[in-house]
């Protein structure tokens, strides 16, 4: 009787434990690619079970796609490019949502082009055809890098493209350029056989864009009802990167376990260049990750309205809160 009493007991607390995880489910921008390795590593590693949460990672279609999936509440938290989260929240004024880790520092944004189309440099984009998904974040803010550069828009031939065809049409030579998130563009190309040397990445944060990247974004509703889940939920994220930073390897594992068709090589280089050019700076080395420079921050959002008329008045307090993070942001290494 007594084995059977322990027994009960143990299936019941089991029970209870499993119950007393918290669901979260998590919205990427993207597909399970290099980058998204991190994510996958705080499941694997514990770190999502350590807090009692359950988090479902679904990907996503775009920079933009996650903003409206946080802001309606269909998920609690999201992965998105923050500049675009300013411009939704001024077109919709009090809409639940709010940037609260800041994970690329330096943003990806890029025009990736091919040397032998001739474009190494900003100003080669004049009198050439410049391929971009209307959704892309980095076209998002390619007003901002024409304007800085000089560049005259009517002599830029833009053609709108999906996804899909993107880099394709750029190793068919259809387009010289396109826009997008330089370790993702380049590495495509990379897959489609265009030669390493011919390849061109002008990141624009190397040409005057002093913007921020893509960060984790909550539903302040959410957030507001659930404070320490969030909390814990950031810890996890960070404690996940760190982990990805260092033993790539074994994070892409983890990302070619959601995603077996993937090339792991090349997603373990994918995640690299992240890492290197995006999340591991000279500020979150010396400030921590996670949070932003608010001198910063309010300089990049005075360089949107070069190209962005906004309607409403801009405060730095709407669109980001470091009130989820532990003081001093978390340390990577």
């Amino acid at each position: 009787m007594f084995q059977r009493a322990v027994t009960t007991g143990f299936a019941v607390l089991l029970a209870g434990t499993a119950f007393a995880e918290t669901a979260v489910p998590f919205a990427l921008d993207w597909k399970f690619e290099g980058p998204a390795a991190p994510y996958f590593s705080a499941i694997d590693n514990g770190h999502f079970a350590a807090a009692d949460l359950a988090v479902e990672i679904s990907p996503g279609s775009g920079s933009l796609d996650a903003i409206p999936k946080v802001a309606t509440g269909a998920f609690p938290v999201g992965f998105a490019d923050i500049n675009s989260l300013i411009k939704f929240l001024d077109q919709n004024p009090g809409a639940p949502v709010i940037a609260a880790m800041m994970v690329y520092d330096k943003p990806p944004f890029a025009i990736v082009g091919r040397k032998s189309l001739g474009v190494e440099a900003p100003k080669d984009l004049e009198g050439k055809v410049l391929g971009a998904p209307p959704p892309d974040g980095a076209w998002a803010q390619f007003p901002i890098f024409a304007a800085e550069n000089g560049l005259d828009m009517a002599k830029i031939t833009v053609e709108p493209v999906g996804f899909p065809t993107r880099e394709p049409m750029l190793a068919e030579g259809k387009v010289a350029s396109v826009t997008g998130f330089s370790f993702s563009s380049y590495l495509n190309l990379v897959r489609l056989g265009v030669p390493e040397d011919d390849i061109s990445t002008i990141l624009m944060a190397d040409y005057g864009v002093d913007l921020y990247g893509n960060a984790v974004i909550i539903n302040t509703e959410y957030a507001a009802a659930n404070p320490d889940t969030i909390k814990s939920f950031l810890a996890a994220v960070a404690a996940g990167w760190k982990d990805a930073i260092a033993d790539p390897a074994k994070a892409t594992a983890s990302l070619i376990e959601r995603n077996p068709a993937a090339d792991a090589a090349l997603e373990q280089r994918r995640l690299q260049l992240a890492i290197d050019a995006n999340v591991v700076t000279d500020y979150t080395t010396a400030n921590g990750f996670g949070d932003i420079d608010d001198a910063r921050f309010a300089s990049s959002i005075e360089q949107m309205k070069l190209t962005y008329e906004f309607q409403n008045p801009t405060d730095p307090a709407t669109y980001f809160t470091d009130a989820y993070l532990p003081a001093g942001g978390f340390a990577l290494k």
